[in-house]
């Protein structure tokens, strides 16, 4: 992070040097820290600037010129999300900087480190990746400036966007680059974007119509030779004609691998043609299936490759047992609260086949599952009981969902993920191996570890595919609770948990049936906290209503509650600013109003003496003050409304 540095490490210059609005710690769970080390691994010389000051090129010189590349992230999260609420007003806090400390990352961070780094070195090639990059690679609505924006690739200065996780782009990239290959050169990696112009793009579509026309011809042609006497084979069949006719049908197949997406002007204007190039590019994510996805802007054409492989087992276990410290760079003398989280935790997996509607996981992870071998896993447990400050307790075990791991499905290594159907919506696919079995075998060992006291799993926890498997329950209320388990099922309306692509109330009942059953028997006092969520796409007040009687009824009143909050690439911003399903075509309610959204909110929080004006309105304005007065069944009290 300094030249002090670099020198010490007996290097004259860095090949790389990546640029991260969050603070730098060196731990598995921070993406610039395993591109750093995966990079490192490669042989090459790597620097980071970390939360650098944008109102100047300044603090991107202080590194020197990198004889490669500049890299460039927003940090683990979209900057928009790391400043600002759902109610686009400044976050309190940071967890990504140093003492939570706000206002070290721009808005639209991307876009602002790259055309300093511009200004500091000309020349030098730029690659974005990370979240935000990632979701924003093509043509995408914007909450925070209410309207859809052009991909980041054609805002910003770069030359490539590595999407996903970026561990095989980025290596490829940095040994091409190092081979001499222009950046400009590079448009076959798989998880990457790139731009090509205008006037190019104009000249591929009409060699691409050549081809089409000249196929037709040939297909006319058989047609008229059908009925005719079959001539015998002879030599001529590898005539100029012959020849002529395979290349022309070689160059119809490459071609046809693009798939053209509604253009910006497009989509910016029309939200039905949103919502249409949003399916199209949505149906693209596989590794095995997906084709390259074109999307032609004013200035330029934006160009997704496939999605890049995942990584096998064997590559997965050697990138988390890269030699990170898990601690913060030593200059920063305040603790970073998002390494305070997870610093005794464990990754195993990722990727997720939830598919919740409002989650991006499936356009940058992908739905199919990348496991680590139980080994490896073991071994970084064990380093972490060798740590001074480890108090015996590993406090998370997972990925993006914790109850995943050494799952898959037989139909993955053939054609991915179906494009057809969701793994567990409507309901648990029966193709799909929901056995807990490896996890539990991997929970088990590690409970065995010497100077490991407990194992805690209080959080991602799938509870419809726990359902699946009784035995994984009872181990996880025996062993894997801290007396408060929390899980996600967002709402407990059907028409809202629909759109989310949720599994419904009845699959919640029997989980949180089974889970005080399997505790009675254990001896244990322990609680569900439900994560609900208001103002999501398909969600009307009287739909909040019903989440407020069924909390009332059941108890279960939390504060864990956020707002819905459209962030790019999911299927419910898509739904919340075309008002359309995408896949379907129908017409979607959407809460867009402020002081909707914040009834919708408020009725989930209806005991709250604050938030009394803004429930006796929500009932009043859908009909229920049948919910106001002094029954066992009202949500507030009758009194004066101003007092």
């Amino acid at each position: 992070m300094s030249l002090e540095e670099v020198k010490a490490r007996g290097w004259k210059e860095l090949d790389i040097i990546l640029v991260t609005g969050d603070a730098y710690v060196d731990h598995s769970s921070f993406g610039t820290a395993i591109i750093g080390r995966v990079l490192e691994d490669a042989g090459f010389r790597v620097g980071i600037i970390a939360q650098p000051r944008w109102d100047s090129p300044e603090d991107f010189r202080k590194l020197g010129k990198p004889r490669l590349f500049f890299s460039v992230s927003a940090g683990n999260t979209d900057s928009m999300v790391s400043n600002l609420t759902p109610g686009l007003k400044p976050r309190d806090k940071d967890a990504y900087s140093p003492g939570g400390k706000t206002g070290l990352r721009p808005n639209r961070a991307v876009i602002i480190y790259s055309n300093r780094i511009k200004e500091a070195f000309p020349d030098v090639p730029i690659v974005l990746g990370g979240i935000e990059a990632s979701l924003r690679r093509f043509a995408h609505y914007d909450y925070l400036s209410d309207k859809v924006r052009q991909s980041i690739l054609a805002d910003a200065p770069a030359d490539l966007v590595v999407y996903g996780m970026g561990e095989l782009q980025i290596e490829e990239i940095a040994k091409r680059l190092q081979a001499g290959e222009d950046v400009r050169e590079i448009r076959d990696v798989p998880g990457t974007v790139w731009k090509m112009e205008v006037k190019a793009w104009k000249e591929l579509k009409k060699k691409r119509r050549g081809t089409a026309e000249e196929q037709d011809r040939q297909e006319q042609g058989k047609q008229e030779q059908k009925g005719e006497k079959k001539l015998e084979e002879s030599e001529s069949e590898n005539t100029a004609e012959d020849i002529a006719r395979d290349v022309a049908m070689d160059a119809a197949e490459f071609f046809k691998e693009y798939i053209e997406i509604p253009s910006f002007s497009e989509v910016s204007q029309d939200k039905t043609a949103f919502a249409k190039a949003f399916r199209m590019y949505f149906l693209e994510q596989n590794p095995i299936t997906g084709k390259d996805v074109v999307q032609p802007h004013p200035k330029t054409v934006i160009v997704q490759n496939k999605p890049m492989r995942l990584l096998t087992e064997a590559e997965l276990d050697h990138v988390y047992e890269l030699p990170f410290t898990g601690e913060a760079h030593p200059s920063y003398t305040e603790p970073v609260p998002a390494l305070e989280m997870v610093k005794f935790s464990l990754t195993t997996h990722r990727g997720c086949f939830g598919g919740c509607s409002f989650c991006a996981i499936t356009q940058h992870q992908g739905r199919m599952i990348a496991s680590r071998s139980i080994e490896s896993v073991l071994r970084e447990a064990k380093k972490l009981t060798e740590k001074p400050d480890f108090k015996g307790i590993i406090n998370g075990v997972g990925g993006p969902t914790a109850n995943m791991y050494g799952m898959g499905c037989r139909s993955w290594e053939k054609k991915g993920a179906c494009l057809d159907k969701a793994c567990l919506y409507p309901r648990t696919c029966p193709v799909l191996d929901t056995s807990h079995k490896k996890l539990l075998e991997l929970m088990r060992r590690l409970r065995e570890i010497p100077g490991v006291r407990q194992v805690f799993t209080g959080y991602g926890v799938r509870y419809d595919l726990a359902l699946e498997d009784e035995e994984y329950l009872k181990e996880l209320c025996a062993h894997h609770i801290s007396g408060q388990l929390r899980v996600a099922p967002e709402h407990f309306s059907k028409r809202v948990t629909d759109a989310m692509s949720k599994p419904g109330r009845e699959v919640y009942e029997r989980f949180a049936e089974k889970f005080t059953a399997f505790n009675k028997k254990c001896g244990k006092e322990q609680y569900i906290v439900n994560y609900l969520m208001s103002g999501h796409p398909g969600c009307t007040l009287e739909d909040m209503i019903e989440m407020a009687e069924y909390v009332r009824d059941h108890g279960g009143y939390t504060e864990q509650v956020q707002d819905f909050t459209p962030t790019p690439m999911t299927v419910s911003t898509c739904m919340y600013y075309t008002g359309l399903d995408p896949f379907t075509g129908q017409k979607v309610y959407v809460a867009r109003d402020k002081k909707e959204k914040a009834m919708q909110r408020a009725l989930m929080h209806y005991r709250n003496p604050a938030n009394y004006e803004l429930v006796y309105e929500a009932l009043e304005k859908a009909g229920r003050l049948d919910l106001v007065g002094n029954a066992h069944k009202c949500l507030i009290r009758r009194r004066s409304r101003f007092y």
